[in-house]
């Protein structure tokens, strides 16, 4: 089970949300390179950060920790660069409530 989803990730506010499981299998599309991380994806983020126009796709552990991010000058590139990654993916709005 994750950790419930953060309002914030590395100073960038959420505002989308996807989790990984078996059923979002990596495409092997994009390779990440990461040294001293050996797990695996479980949830993916698309933030922002005050005042920056772009948007940020986190890649992260089960406990929401930001593993890899990719930037993006659009939400919707940064949810197709998602999509290039991993299949089956469904990102939810962040609610004041998740």
């Amino acid at each position: 089970m994750t950790a419930s989803v953060p309002t914030v990730l590395d100073g960038a506010s959420v505002e989308l949300y996807a989790q990984v499981d078996d059923a979002q299998r990596s495409t092997r599309r994009t390779r990440h390179s990461v040294v001293s991380f050996e797990g695996r994806i479980f949830n993916l983020a698309i933030a922002r950060y005050e005042g920056d126009p772009d948007y940020y796709l986190f890649c992260c552990s089960a406990e929401w920790e930001v593993v890899t991010d990719t930037c993006h000058p659009t939400k919707q590139e940064a949810i197709d660069q998602a999509n290039f990654e991993f299949e089956n993916l469904e990102f939810v709005p962040r609610t004041s409530g998740s």
